[in-house]
This record gives C-alpha cells, sequence and structure tokens, in this order.
C-alpha cells in the first residue's frame, strides 16, 4: 500500500504513529511511538517528536527542534529553527522527575521565532508572535507579539504575521484586512 506522505530515508519512525496525507519528514529525524503528525505538516531537518505528542494538520516545524512529551501543537503552528520546549521545570540528572512534566500548547496559528525558549507549563495564544530568541516564562494572550528575556508583551499581532495598531479598541490588518477587538485587554479576531 502506497503511503500519502513523505519521509526521507534517514528518518525513523516509531511503531503506532499516525502520520496524516501530504506531511513532509526531512533528513534525520526521529518519530517516537504513538505520536500523531496531522495532514500537510513539514518537519525539517533533525526534529525530535517525543512519544504520544499531538502536532495538528499544517504545522512547520524548522530544523533542530525537540518536541518533547506533553507538548501539544495546534493546527497551523510555526517553529522557528532551534526553538526549544522544556517538560520539566527543575531538571536534576539525578532525580527522575518524569511524574512531573507539565503540559505546553501552542495553539493554532501561533507563530515561534528561532531560537526562543518556550518553559513548559505555559499556553501559546491563538495566532500569537513569540520573537526569535525570547525566553517565554507566562501564557501568552492570543494575538500577542513578544520578545526578550524574559518575554514580555510589545505588542499585537494578526495571524497573517503583520503588527496591528490599534485605535479606539479596534484594528484592521494592513495586509490581509482581518478586523480584531480589544475586550478588556483581550484581543478577539471578529468572525
Amino acid at each position: 500500500m502506497a503511503k500519502d506522505y513523505f519521509v526521507h530515508e534517514s528518518s525513523y519512525i516509531d511503531e503506532n504513529v499516525r502520520i496524516g496525507k501530504g506531511t513532509k519528514i526531512w533528513f534525520f529525524c526521529h518519530v517516537n511511538k504513538n505520536a500523531e503528525i496531522g495532514e500537510g505538516c513539514n518537519i525539517g531537518q533533525n526534529v525530535y517528536v517525543d512519544k504520544n505528542v499531538k502536532i495538528g494538520n499544517k504545522v512547520k516545524i524548522q530544523n533542530n527542534v525537540s518536541v518533547y512529551e506533553d507538548v501539544i501543537l495546534e493546527d497551523e503552528v510555526f517553529c522557528g529553527p532551534s526553538c526549544v520546549f522544556t517538560n520539566v521545570v527543575n531538571p536534576r540528572s539525578h532525580i527522575e522527575r518524569k511524574n512531573e512534566y507539565k503540559e505546553t500548547r501552542v495553539k493554532k496559528r501561533a507563530s515561534i521565532g528561532a531560537n526562543a525558549t518556550i518553559v513548559c507549563g505555559n499556553t501559546i495564544g491563538e495566532g500569537a508572535f513569540i520573537g526569535a530568541g525570547a525566553v517565554v516564562t507566562k501564557d501568552v494572550p492570543d494575538f500577542a507579539l513578544v520578545v526578550g528575556n524574559p518575554a514580555k508583551q510589545i505588542g499585537w499581532m494578526c495571524d497573517c504575521g503583520v503588527r496591528l495598531d490599534f485605535k479606539n479598541n479596534e484594528a484592521q490588518c494592513s495586509n490581509c484586512g482581518s478586523h480584531f477587538i480589544m475586550v478588556d485587554g483581550k484581543v478577539q479576531k471578529r468572525k
């Protein structure tokens, strides 16, 4: 039976892995048992996907990223080169803490810049944008733009990747025309 996805011959896929139609897994990757990767994903060189990880549809994971157990990547998430996910807050080599793993969720259409670090137990909001090299130590709101170490919010982003300019609690994307409103300090995309 022909596969409807691509895996480079240098990559290793464990048993009981679900890979969606049109997904491409490139050089030197390892996908661990019981992982789920959605349709139309692009998994770059030297990516590690841990056991039981769930990756949505149309996710792009650039080179040298490890997606550890209890990390959830929703649809259309972008993970830049060498971005880092953690899974334990206080790791020590001489103390096993697998029972202390914390869930990290990256909501749909969020982007994580190159070399950013996402400390476990946090949620990256829908359409949020994490700048290159940022260190995320707390939840990031939907459509927020955060940069620095520790990451601080400096603005808002459309999920097409353009910075938003709010006036009277409303903004319209200059690129795609999407409309946003701010209610009680939270941004929502108008349907």
